[in-house]
């Protein structure tokens, strides 16, 4: 519960609380997961660049690269420590083959693995919570508030994590 002092007050001089009601979000939070949202978008962008700038040089036999950039993939959310936010990586299409397996390469980002939909930091806090006597259950509720989502993060998935 959130109390917030209106101006002016009572008519006798002292300060009239009022509760807000739902979810109040801050100004600040909304600032550090829109910069979070930036910065690991810029980061994954210069990720995909080296990676295709290393093998620039490297053509097919009509002179095509063989890896190039090819758009994003779909949006997903990534449950961080600065909240829930959702995240456009970049695809690469690398057409080399391996030549000890004959399969063609896949680019994986350093940065943000294709299965991550939470951070390292938030899975460690999950078993914490859970060993200072929050019900699975309960999670939802209580991490909710905390990180703005719980996306992902249902009893099951609490269970598995613990």
């Amino acid at each position: 519960m959130l109390n917030v002092v209106a101006e002016g007050g009572n008519r006798d001089g002292s300060a009239a609380p009022v509760v807000l009601v739902g979810p109040v979000s801050s100004v600040i939070d909304e600032i550090v997961r829109e910069g979070a949202q930036q910065m690991l978008a810029a980061a994954l962008r210069a990720e995909v660049a080296a990676y295709c700038a290393q093998f620039a040089d490297e053509r097919d036999e009509n002179g095509h690269r063989l890896v190039v950039r090819n758009g994003y993939h779909e949006p997903r959310e990534v449950t961080t420590a600065a909240g829930a936010i959702e995240v456009h990586a970049p695809r690469v299409n690398d057409k080399r083959v391996d030549p000890q397996t004959g399969k063609r390469v896949r680019f994986c980002s350093a940065i943000l693995p294709p299965w991550a939909r939470k951070t390292p930091q938030v899975e460690q806090v999950l078993p914490l919570l859970y060993l200072h006597g929050l019900s699975s259950q309960d999670f939802g509720p209580a991490l909710g508030q905390f990180l703005g989502s719980t996306k992902g993060l249902s009893a099951a998935t609490i269970s598995k994590l613990t």
